[in-house]
């Protein structure tokens, strides 16, 4: 049909991110799909032809791609809970700005759903919006009752992403000493440099011989595990090593580097190694 896709994607429970991909494709591809299901006489091809259908198709595909995006970004190796906490906020916020936007039956801020408004001249928008803001505000409450404590955040530990904000140490629930030992780092001009330089991780691993208490203190928020996303990978690249041909295979040492973002020293790898020679 002069298509821009082939084809339709499927849907499946352990791609998580397939459920968004494939109502976008399915809202592209609308008119090819309407056609197909005439042709076909189903009765689904009537569902095309509803405009209110078409624009709550429309309004899941942009959710469910802002909800991927927001799952993308809480993904990789240094992820932790301080920031991850703050994406989680920040995605609780925005729902309360979309609803505000819904609320004066503007869906500006929904890009596939509002192209599709101007061009087919919606007139029971109103009607749409009732829909969108009776969905927002039951995955905002959703989102809430999973992270009760999440729109609270604790100021005590900001010191740790950035000791450098002025006045962190006003509430930075420390002890004395160790308020007077964040005063000290945070003046110091050569650390500022080296914190925009390097990650938070890698900060306090190196300041940890000059300040060791703030620097346990810090890895200690750190150091968790702040999603699966690390446990994802390794059994992925398992899967991959260990296949049925190789189902013997100890695959720990194997499993090391192919999770490992740190390149091996080929050089020094050779060097130990003794070439055979001729005889």
């Amino acid at each position: 049909m002069g298509s821009e896709h082939q084809h339709l994607l499927l849907h499946t429970e352990v791609r998580w991110l397939s459920r968004g991909k494939i109502l976008n494709r399915l809202f592209e591809l609308r008119q090819e799909v309407h056609m197909f299901l005439l042709e076909q006489k189903s009765a689904f091809s009537s569902l095309f032809e509803n405009q209110d259908w078409v624009c709550r198709l429309a309004y899941l595909a942009d959710i469910f791609d802002k909800l991927n995006d927001l799952n993308l970004s809480m993904q990789g190796f240094r992820t932790d809970e301080l920031s991850l906490n703050s994406k989680m906020c920040a995605f609780i916020k925005k729902l309360e700005f979309w609803l505000k936007k819904v609320q004066r039956n503007s869906v500006s801020v929904f890009p596939t759903l509002d192209k599709f408004a101007d061009d087919s001249e919606i007139d029971n928008l109103n009607t749409i919006c009732d829909c969108i803001r009776e969905h927002l505000t039951k995955l905002r409450d959703e989102l809430v009752s999973y992270f009760p404590s999440i729109m609270n955040q604790d100021r005590t530990q900001d010191w740790i992403q950035n000791p450098f904000v002025e006045d962190v140490t006003s509430s930075s629930g420390l002890s004395d000493k160790l308020t007077e030992n964040l005063i000290e780092l945070a003046s110091d001009r050569a650390l500022e440099l080296k914190f925009q330089n390097v990650t938070v991780s890698q900060f306090w691993l190196e300041v940890k011989g000059e300040y060791k208490e703030l620097s346990e203190i810090a890895m200690s928020a750190l150091l968790p595990f702040g999603s699966t996303y690390l446990c994802e990978v390794s059994f992925s690249a398992m899967s991959l090593i260990k296949t049925k041909h190789r189902n013997r295979l100890s695959v720990q040492n194997d499993l090391i580097i192919a999770v490992s973002d740190i390149e091996p020293r080929f050089d020094n790898i050779l060097a130990k190694k003794q070439p055979q020679v001729s005889h």
